[in-house]
């Protein structure tokens, strides 16, 4: 039986909706998984390295799409709410066009930027070749990026969450058949990895837009329309809280790589890499929760049901406490075979990788939980309250804590930073949620 936006919500209902959503995020996440094993085993530590400290400067790229998707999405799925079915697909298609126009901008920036921004990032004269190589093939990619991102949220939207599920399996296969073809059957190295994941970013943008270029039996597709500033600059501002969210954690990873080259070295850039894999995977869940669940809340605030926003707030609480505490037990069962899969070659360097992961995977405890009430408030279209969430989560606390802690206790304060951080978020939180309640009637 098809789910709809304007059902009642029980858990079952709930998780069905979410779960393509979910899986989708956790495939997007296994692109630069699988380029870290593949460099990590067959390419050497060394490019393994330059692939993690360029890594947060591709990711603000193409986080942009993240801002457009869940920002563009809370205001299409609104309108949807309000019975403005045409209004929604014409919003809909200007955000696309100026997705592909933001993403070729991008694209040629980044590309002339990749080596001043990697020697500022701290890269070593042996790794600075290898930054450059794989920042500029991934980042010619950023427009395929971005729509890949845009199109994660808009297919939740448009009640279509299986089918995006299917294009995103697709993409991640895509992705790791080339990476095995290109760096262990060509011997094409580092570019390799880059051109893998580039080519199953263009597999995951390009096949929605060919889905929602002709007609279909979603709520959406794309029409005529003229390019409008007004939408534009209410999705960005409504999505501010992912682009924050995106451009704070790669400010801080490059904050974390500062300080673990200055305290042990290139090895402790490489195992704050295998921990970020990790948590890509980890948060990803959390991620396609909120984006899955996103369209629900937009459209029942946009019918004015309160009982349906206070029916979601609660089940989400509780789905979102639930899976930290079964993340962070799963990460510290896991975090030596982990470990082994990705330095397993170097003693050293596995011993540290898994005593960080044993510190490190308290985070999760609470992550879920406070990505949950920033994308809560996107939904709402409060795109200041959602921001405030990301931007002092992602960055201030963290930056706060990776520079404090350490003083105090040393490289085991750059791995427990995260979870300080996440702490002071969950207060900020609950917080606002106590405080908006009557606004919003949750």
């Amino acid at each position: 039986m098809k789910i709809q936006l304007s059902d009642h919500f029980t858990y079952q209902k709930l998780l069905r909706f979410v779960f393509p959503t979910m899986i989708m995020m956790i495939f997007t996440s296994i692109y630069g998984v699988i380029d870290g094993l593949f460099v990590s085993n067959f390419v050497g530590k060394t490019p393994f390295a330059a692939l993690n400290l360029v890594m947060p400067f591709v990711m603000i790229l193409g986080g942009m799409g993240f801002m457009i998707g869940t920002g563009g999405s809370a205001l299409v799925a609104m309108e949807l709410g309000c019975g403005k079915k045409e209004k929604a697909c014409q919003t809909f298609t200007i955000l696309i066009i100026f997705t592909v126009i933001l993403g070729m901008i991008l694209s040629v920036a980044g590309m002339l930027l990749i080596r001043p921004v990697s020697v500022f990032l701290g890269a070593t004269p042996e790794m600075l070749p290898d930054c450059v190589l794989y920042g500029r093939i991934t980042i010619a990619f950023t427009g395929a990026f971005m729509l890949q991102n845009v199109f994660q949220s808009f297919l939740a939207a448009a009640e279509k969450p299986k089918l995006g599920l299917a294009i995103t399996v697709i993409a991640g296969i895509t992705n790791a058949i080339l990476d095995a073809v290109f760096i262990v059957g060509f011997g094409w190295g580092l570019a390799g990895a880059a051109l893998a994941t580039g080519i199953g970013e263009c597999v995951g943008g390009l096949l929605p837009l060919i889905y929602f270029s002709r007609p279909n039996s979603s709520l959406l597709r794309l029409t005529s329309a003229k390019l409008e500033l007004r939408p534009i600059l209410k999705t960005c501002a409504n999505g501010s809280s992912e682009v924050m969210s995106s451009v704070s954690s790669s400010t801080v990873s490059m904050l974390y790589n500062f300080q673990l080259l200055k305290l042990i070295g290139e090895n402790g850039v490489s195992a704050y890499g295998v921990l970020m894999y990790v948590q890509f995977i980890f948060i990803a869940i959390s991620i396609g929760y909120s984006i899955g669940s996103a369209p629900i809340i937009s459209y029942h605030f946009g019918a004015g049901n309160h009982e349906e926003l206070r029916n979601m707030l609660r089940k989400s609480m509780l789905l979102m406490l639930g899976s930290g505490v079964l993340l962070t037990c799963l990460a510290i069962l896991l975090s030596a075979p982990l470990a082994k899969i990705f330095v397993g070659y170097d003693a050293e360097l596995y011993r540290l990788t898994t005593h960080a992961f044993h510190l490190f995977a308290f985070s999760f405890l609470l992550s879920g939980f406070n990505l949950f009430t920033s994308g809560f408030f996107t939904a709402l279209n409060n795109g200041g309250i959602s921001a405030a969430v990301s931007f002092l989560r992602a960055l201030v606390f963290q930056a706060l804590s990776v520079l404090i802690l350490p003083v105090f206790l040393g490289v085991d304060g750059v791995w427990l930073a995260i979870t300080v951080a996440e702490v002071c978020a969950c207060v900020l939180s609950i917080s606002f949620l106590a405080v908006k309640r009557k606004t919003y009637h949750y």
